[in-house]
């Protein structure tokens, strides 16, 4: 069991409807010597891979996206979930849906910030079914950069996301992967197999 699914163990709570709240160390307050961990993790699995930065959404993906961003030198981009007064000039967009919020958002990123020679590592907390990572794909693709990996803290393998994003050819590397959850008895089961209670 690595240290990100031991923390899942500790700290994690399952609720109906295969929600996995993880609030108390990484989308709500945020453990920052665990996103530590995470960043050299991610470090040695895109290592020799030519990125020169990091994107994410907002809002929980932010704060991991910075700590590994600090282990790659590079700088961190956020698509933004609605359109700000700070927001000039022409912009990239996709459409996203959420599992967690059950609604669709368009995410924005400034075409300032993201060209055809951006070597992009996309970065965030969970992926279910993979909706938001395909649209900051599409944002990359619109940009004419390079989608060189996806990071993904908490995968949820038993939905498609994962399946999808890694047929379409990507390298994908989720820190854990959760197989199954039971919420009447707080199981979690990782892909590895190992489970806890």
């Amino acid at each position: 069991m690595n240290f990100l699914e031991e923390r899942i163990c500790r700290d994690g709570v399952v609720k109906e409807g295969n929600v996995l709240k993880v609030d108390q160390f990484l989308n709500h307050q945020m453990d920052t010597a665990l996103f530590k961990q995470m960043g050299e993790e991610f470090q040695k699995r895109f290592a020799g891979k030519n990125i020169n930065k990091i994107l994410t959404i907002e809002a929980s993906g932010i704060g991991i996206a910075c700590v590994v961003a600090m282990y790659f030198d590079v700088p961190v981009v956020f698509a933004k979930k609605s359109k700000s007064i700070n927001i000039e000039g022409d912009m990239y967009i996709a459409e996203v849906e959420s599992f967690t919020h059950k609604c669709k958002n368009q995410v924005i990123v400034s075409k300032k910030y993201l060209g055809p020679d951006d070597h992009v590592l996309i970065i965030d907390d969970f992926l279910a079914n993979g909706c938001a990572l395909q649209g900051l794909i599409s944002i990359v693709n619109q940009a004419g950069g390079t989608v060189e990996g996806i990071g993904i803290a908490i995968e949820k393998g038993f939905q498609s996301g994962g399946r999808v994003i890694r047929n379409l050819g990507y390298q994908l590397e989720s820190l854990a992967i959760v197989e199954g959850m039971d919420a009447s008895t707080g199981a979690i089961t990782f892909r590895e197999q190992n489970t806890c209670n």
